[in-house]
């Protein structure tokens, strides 16, 4: 029976668990690398809209600082579309459309991205943006005439050299006014920590044009403060207030008269009021900025450097994997059938064996090899014994024979009677091994012909135990028979006769003066069963595997003549294969032996 080899050590099973671990870490990998990629690709793209953002509102909040209007900046809108990739629409707050990037009729997105206000902006992120929220290039009536540029510049310059030789670098930047600022290194405004030498004042005090501007503030901003409660110099506030509105530093020098904090509050907020409504007629009136797709498209997502390198080092790393699962589950999946290629490979005579380290397919593969590794050495001995059984079953009525014509021959016996008689017994003997050996050669061969026909099982014993009667009384054995009356079999009656024979004449042979042979039949469901029962010496223990095969006896010191050809039995297993049955022994040393035939039953024929 096949052993039942457990689900773990399956051969399915284990290529199945290799497979399913490689598609898991090809999977997760890939699922990890495609979430890591996408996320980060997201959060960089996010970035670049933020950004981009960001700047296209900058750039318009800067068009809006430098024009009363809206009326030109339709082409600053579409420039700005080609290089953003984006649709860019500006729209009045009633939604009146001021310019659009994309076609003539296309709806706005459902929401505004943000307001264009550079009196009120928390966006400019550029250096000298106002903590108050004005876009710092709004200047105004602050702009410097071309003169004044001029004079601050020399003034600037100087400045700038001043601070060189007290070993200060400063950078003059332009202010969006026209006024030049030193900034140091680090960017900041370098008048914080002005050196003694450099301190003359004339690069910080305001020009015409500025004055003329800072007044008007004051005047606007007086009615604010007088209904506040507030009570303020004019010097120091205009020194205060031209600071801010130059965006180059904020300092409460001048409101630290005011006293307390919330008098300060107070009134920066009356500034922050009056400087608005004195810039609010040089902007441009508040609109809503409109983003999204447009006539110009740009790639929205790509795979970066970094992240193609990320996806080949995971794909080659899962290709690693892959590999050294399969080679592992591979080495050990081959080693057992190289080992078996090996010894099939061997020459026969070595009758090479495998070891079974493994209770799955291949160890069952490998037992099967060995076990017909087994029966082929058998079948070899066998094979070998049978050559020399036949050799010494025929040479010895051979040389009989051939003795006995010799002297014939030579005239020293008379052919009488007795001599020709020898003489034919021999022969007899001879005709009944090759008829032995020609029945199993046609078993072996698959040509033994049957004429197969209903027999009765009694009539069957009947035929038998009239032609070894004789043959009993002789031996002063009791031959008997009890069969069924009703069994009847689909055979060939001659078949079954030499069956029958070999097995009631091997008993008589084993059974000595006043013991009992006795055929026995009786059905035993759908199968006949036939017996032969013998009160002989019986066969031991170890010899009864061997009882059916050829040229084997019980006793090896009987003779051809006392123990038969030897191949009696084995036509008995040959033939009772034929008719699709078998054929056991049993046996009790000192008691006797019974043989077994079991054979399809078949019903009794019409009328009988």
């Amino acid at each position: 029976m096949r052993p039942r080899i457990p689900l773990r050590k399956r051969l399915l099973v284990r290529l199945l668990v290799a497979t399913v671990l490689i598609a898991l870490c090809s999977v997760g990998a890939t699922a990890w690398l495609a979430v890591e990629t996408t996320t980060r690709a997201i959060q960089e793209e996010q970035g670049q809209d933020l950004a981009d953002d960001m700047r296209i509102l900058a750039q318009l909040s800067g068009y809006a600082a430098a024009h009363p209007d809206w009326k030109g900046v339709a082409p600053t809108v579409r420039a700005l579309s080609k290089k953003m990739g984006r649709r860019i629409a500006l729209t009045a707050t009633d939604r009146t459309l001021i310019a659009d990037s994309a076609a003539h009729g296309t709806s706005l997105p459902p929401r505004a991205a943000a307001n264009v206000d550079p009196l009120h902006t928390d966006t400019y992120t550029e250096p000298g943006a106002q903590l108050s929220g004005l876009d710092p290039r709004v200047v105004g009536p602050y702009r410097l005439t071309a003169k004044e540029r001029a004079r601050l510049a020399v003034l600037a310059k100087d400045r700038q050299a001043c601070f060189k030789q007290n070993g200060i670098d400063t950078t003059i930047t332009m202010t969006p006014s026209g006024r030049p600022v030193l900034t140091d290194a680090d960017g900041k405004d370098a008048n914080d920590n002005v050196p003694t030498p450099c301190a003359d004042g004339k690069l910080n005090t305001p020009t015409v044009t500025e004055s003329k501007a800072l007044k008007k503030l004051i005047v606007s901003a007086q009615p604010c403060l007088l209904q506040k409660g507030l009570s303020l110099t004019v010097p120091y506030f205009g020194v205060d207030v031209f600071d801010k509105s130059l965006g180059s530093r904020y300092t409460t020098g001048a409101y630290s008269k005011l006293g307390d904090s919330a008098d300060i509050r107070k009134a920066e907020a009356c500034t922050d009021s009056a400087r608005r409504a004195q810039l609010d007629p040089y902007v441009a009136p508040v609109a809503e900025l409109f983003l999204g797709g447009g006539d110009t498209t740009a790639p929205r997502f790509d795979v970066s450097p970094a992240n193609k390198a990320k996806v080949v080092g995971a794909a080659a790393a899962v290709l690693a994997l892959t590999v050294l699962v399969t080679a592992v589950v591979a080495t050990r999946l081959v080693r057992p059938l190289r080992a078996l290629t090996e010894a099939a490979q061997q020459p026969p005579e070595l009758h090479v064996r495998v070891p079974v380290r493994t209770r799955d397919e291949t160890g069952i593969l490998a037992e099967a090899f060995n076990d017909l590794a087994d029966r082929r050495e058998r079948m070899e001995a066998q094979r070998k014994a049978m050559v020399s059984d036949i050799a010494h079953e025929l040479r010895s009525p051979l040389t009989n024979i051939r003795g006995w014509l010799e002297v014939t021959r030579d005239g020293f016996v008379e052919p009488d009677p007795a001599l020709l008689g020898s003489l034919h017994e021999e022969a007899m003997v001879l005709q009944r091994v090759i008829d032995d050996l020609q029945d199993l050669a046609a078993a072996d061969a698959g040509t033994l012909r049957l004429h197969c026909e209903p027999v009765r099982v009694e009539d069957l014993f009947d035929q038998v135990a009239a032609a070894y009667r004789v043959t009993a009384d002789t031996a002063g054995v009791v031959l008997l028979t009890k069969a069924d009356r009703t069994l009847w079999l689909d055979a060939d009656p001659v078949r079954m006769r030499q069956v029958l024979g070999n097995l009631v004449s091997n008993a008589l042979r084993h059974t000595p003066a006043d013991g009992t042979v006795t055929l026995t039949a009786w059905r035993e469901g759908d199968r006949a069963v036939l017996t032969v029962t013998d009160t002989g010496t019986g066969i031991a223990p170890e010899a009864l595997p061997h009882v059916f095969e050829r040229f084997w006896r019980a006793d090896q010191s009987r003779s051809r003549r006392t123990g038969g050809s030897g191949l009696g039995l084995s036509i008995v297993r040959d033939l009772a294969a034929a008719h699709r049955g078998t054929v056991e022994a049993a046996s009790t040393p000192g008691t006797g032996s019974t043989f077994t035939l079991r054979l399809p039953d078949s019903p009794s024929p019409e009328g009988s």
